[in-house]
């Protein structure tokens, strides 16, 4: 699934063009960098894949959906609707804007579950935030319609997806805006990374100074001469990690046709076992495959292949019992467990976690194994691991 497994000559030619200017940041020192402008180049070659007008890097995927939040004017009293399965960060941007996450049940897309998010909607909801997870899309189409009736933005965290689409259009692409994660196990990574996307000048200018402690950017080569029309944190890429990204967005197509080619394999081999279903994906020629993820009958045997899939050698993420992407173990979330107290009303708010349950959800997970897929595999290591995989569950059956 990472980029990083296919690091080569690229990546080093383009951070070697930025170590031979000495200049790091993105902004400013415009003599010394020699027109090496690596963030802006691939803010733009962002634009270009995704079809966007605006693009905006940020430190990590975490400060894009935090940069993206603050943009879209999401702040104290809102709620923003989002799913029970998803990575830390997602709630962590909504608390860090002094918002209310409002958690829901998925369904069998490992995503938002429509009917979920209209049952949630209060007046205080502000926005809906789809995770488009292990590499594949919520069903836009109905969240779209929601968001249109009861007039609320849709922010798309696209951390794990990145070049999927549905009906076409790049994920991300499809809300008010979008966000990515470059991290080191992302699609494509920069090492750390992220970024925001949209089609929204005005979101996208209060984005660009929002992450650069408030910079407006429009006193030219003097820094110190940016006006500041508000407060912003300090949450830029550098050159040297804009330039890793810039050589892994040209091989995009490249890993997606591997992750693809590869996820094919893997599924053909899973669809001779009777028992075994598969998440469902609402735009199958949209996915981006980092993963085959796919339904036992039942809690104890989808343990029962995790560890057989183990024994194997092989990778598998049981997701029921994971305590970074699944409600059911964020003990510190549930608890508020914060070194700085929340807000009286937000603090009430978050109350209701210390009990809540979501069996919907769980009836979900806890069947549910993913299977992450590498760009490295020879075609005999993939052809063997697939046999493996197969093997593994048939022997737990």
């Amino acid at each position: 699934m990472p980029g990083f497994e296919l690091f080569g000559a690229e990546e080093k030619k383009e951070v070697n063009d930025v170590l031979e200017t000495g200049i790091y940041m993105r902004y400013g020192f415009e003599g010394p960098r020699k027109g090496i402008w690596k963030a802006k180049e691939l803010e733009q070659a962002l634009c270009e894949r995704f079809n966007v007008k605006y693009a905006q890097l940020t430190s990590s995927g975490t400060t894009a959906l935090t940069t993206a939040m603050a943009a879209l004017g999401i702040g104290a009293g809102d709620e923003v609707i989002m799913p029970t399965f998803t990575f830390v960060a997602s709630f962590e941007a909504v608390l860090s804007v002094g918002a209310t996450p409002v958690l829901v049940d998925v369904d069998d897309t490992l995503t938002l579950a429509p009917a979920a998010v209209k049952a949630a909607i209060t007046p205080q909801t502000k926005a809906v935030m789809p995770v488009h997870m292990c590499g594949s899309m919520a069903d836009m189409d109905a969240l779209l319609d929601i968001c249109r009736e009861h007039q609320l933005l849709l922010l798309e965290d696209a951390c794990q997806s990145t070049g999927a689409t549905y009906k076409g259009k790049a994920l991300g692409s499809i809300g008010n805006a979008g966000t990515f994660s470059f991290d080191f196990v992302k699609t494509i990574t920069c090492a750390e990374g992220g970024a925001i996307i949209t089609n929204d000048e005005a979101v996208y200018t209060r984005a660009d100074a929002y992450s650069d402690h408030g910079h407006d950017h429009l006193g030219g080569a003097d820094r110190g001469a940016d006006g500041h029309p508000h407060l912003g944190f300090n949450f830029r890429i550098s050159e040297l990690h804009a330039a890793v990204g810039l050589a892994q967005i040209r091989k995009l197509d490249r890993f997606l046709a591997i992750l693809r080619n590869s996820k094919q394999v893997l599924k053909s081999a899973m669809s001779e076992i009777p028992q075994v279903t598969f998440r469902r994906i609402p735009d199958e020629a949209g996915d981006s495959a980092t993963h085959l993820s796919f339904f036992l009958p039942d809690e104890s045997t989808a343990r029962a292949a995790t560890t057989a899939i183990k024994a194997a050698g092989l990778p598998a993420f049981y997701w029921f019992d994971n305590n970074w992407h699944y409600f059911r173990k964020w003990n510190h979330f549930k608890a508020g467990a914060t070194l700085n107290p929340f807000a009286a009303p937000l603090a009430k708010a978050m109350e209701v976690y210390k009990t809540k349950e979501f069996p919907a959800s769980d009836a979900i997970i806890s069947r549910c194994i993913s299977f992450p897929i590498s760009l490295a595999w020879t075609d005999q290591e993939l052809q063997e691991r697939a046999a493996k995989l197969a093997a593994a569950v048939k022997s737990v059956l």
